[in-house]
């Protein structure tokens, strides 16, 4: 039989100050928020920033968030809150600052992992942190309801403190403190800031605690000795770790973790790694060299868009690495290249290291291309190339019809849409892609590998597509050219075959990650 909690009336439990109160469920309840939207950088570098890994970030916080208030409410029914919260503000910051070398060594060992792997890397991120912090509002509101008759009073006010407290950190987090700073650093700053608070709020409870009535000292409030060494020691040992963890990135972007690889088998060779998959290859001495197979899908069909050295007016969704503007330049001097780029972290470091030179004749756009491509004019374009992607997936928003119908409209009569697409067995999303692409344009077209369409694993595929009749056997010649009979090449009744009863994707309804995952 479970003995009944300790009769507390009798030990002094006066509520706190309003003012601390609430800047306590402010700052814990914001403090959650930020470790949340911190996790997702944190673990997209080992399993990617999908659907999935979204999902998992916000449902094990979510999860985090219920168990620790749930805890602290029990706890704060048996034992007297005051030197409670002192101590979970400090243990939150200890697994805080713990939380960036446990990510990155487990992040190692579960790099490329499923959805079991993302859901162990998330809670390594984000459980012990998140929970700690959800116990403080309810060791608040417990101190604080000394009227029952304002019961309702005390826990709504305090609940609305924490729900502004949230918002405030995921709008400055997401808007500013990502913006500016690296991941580590912004841990390591809530830690700090969750210790100072945890020792100076245990300090002012013992300086301020009602005397015990049985003797003349304060019952507790103040971090004893041996618990301030413990702390000292375990932030050593993190400062350590920290210092010694793998670091997965170069530069951290808004948006990536970019990391720029120099090749050992090529002088100028730079490969360029977002969230640790391989994502564009420049040759910092030759723009025209072209790593990538898909790169020479796109550049066979690029060099056969108008007449050999004629200039165009292309539109780049998504940079990247600058490799196909690069190259336009090289084979058509002349050429205007427009890059709609997301991530402004990406054109600096393609500045920076890889030689994309900004100027005339080739500009880069910072902003989201679906909102961007709707300022440009009517048959503006003579080459639109997609090629925008979210770790391994299409961002869905770019791939509906109605991003495709905009493509159309900017794409001169005779120009040619190509999209680069990633897809693994039973290419469910490049189906749907193709669908969608052909419910705009009446001339499509697919290049991939040999063998993509039956083998286990991924491939990429370029779409070809356009409104006047494909140059599909310039096409042919300059790929068998440039890549031999390393490729295979759909269109008509095969294509048609391919598709098979695959739907469009629309704004309405898009399920890209979905797709991309073996039923």
């Amino acid at each position: 039989m479970e003995s009944p909690p300790p009769d507390l009336t009798e030990v002094p439990t006066a509520p706190l100050r309003p003012g601390l109160a609430a800047a306590l469920v402010f700052i814990s309840s914001g403090a959650v928020l930020v470790l949340e939207i911190v996790a997702l950088r944190l673990v997209g570098p080992y399993v990617g920033v999908t659907l999935q890994t979204n999902s998992a970030v916000i449902g094990v916080a979510l999860a985090a968030i219920a168990y620790g208030t749930w805890i602290g409410g029990r706890i704060a029914d048996r034992r007297d809150p005051r030197p409670l919260l002192p101590a979970a503000l400090v243990l939150a910051a200890i697994t805080t600052a713990i939380t960036l070398p446990l990510v990155r060594y487990a992040g190692e060992l579960l790099r490329g992992s499923a959805v079991v792997g993302i859901l162990l890397l998330t809670m390594v991120a984000v459980v012990l942190p998140a929970a700690l912090l959800s116990a403080v509002t309810p060791l608040v509101i417990k101190l604080q309801l000394g009227d029952l008759r304002r019961t309702g009073e005390v826990v709504g006010k305090l609940s609305s403190i924490g729900t502004l407290g949230a918002i405030t950190a995921t709008l400055g987090t997401g808007f500013f403190l990502v913006a500016t700073l690296p991941s580590s650093v912004i841990l390591v700053g809530l830690a700090v800031l969750l210790g100072l608070c945890g020792i100076v709020l245990g300090v002012h409870l013992h300086r301020t605690r009602p005397k015990d009535p049985v003797g003349d000292a304060p019952a507790g409030g103040r971090l004893s000795a041996g618990t301030r060494a413990v702390i000292a020691v375990v932030g050593l040992i993190v400062a350590g770790l920290a210092v010694v963890a793998p670091n997965p990135c170069d530069v951290e972007t808004e948006y990536h973790c970019a990391t720029v690889q120099a090749d050992p088998d090529r002088d100028g060779g730079r490969l360029l790694l977002l969230n640790s998959a391989r994502h564009s290859y420049v040759d910092l001495a030759d723009p025209t060299h072209l790593e990538f197979a898909y790169t020479k899908w796109l550049g066979a069909a690029a060099d056969v868009a108008k007449p050999p050295g004629e200039p165009l007016d292309a539109l780049h969704i998504g940079g990247g690495g600058f490799t196909m503007p690069r190259y336009l330049g090289a084979t058509r001097p002349g050429t205007s290249s427009t890059v709609f780029e997301i991530d402004g972290g990406l054109v600096d470091l393609g500045v920076r290291e890889l030689d994309v030179q900004l100027g005339p004749d080739l500009s880069a756009v910072v902003g989201d291309a679906r909102v961007l491509v709707t300022d440009l004019p009517t048959d503006s374009v003579d080459l639109v190339i997609g090629d925008a992607f979210g770790h391994l997936v299409v961002p869905w928003h770019l791939a509906t019809r109605e991003m495709v119908a905009e493509i159309r409209r900017v794409t001169r009569p005779d120009g040619i849409y190509l999209q680069n697409v990633i897809d693994y067995p039973p290419l469910r999303f490049v189906q749907a892609q193709l669908a969608t692409v052909a419910a705009e344009f009446p001339e499509v077209a697919l290049v991939t590998r040999p063998g993509a369409l039956t083998l286990a694993t991924g491939s990429n595929f370029v779409i070809l597509a356009a409104a006047r009749p494909l140059p599909l056997d310039e096409v042919k010649a300059r790929l068998t050219t440039t890549v031999g009979a390393d490729f295979i090449l759909l269109s008509g009744a095969d294509l048609s075959a391919f598709i098979a009863d695959a739907q469009p994707l629309t704004d309405d309804y898009a399920p890209v990650d979905q797709l991309l995952v073996a039923p």
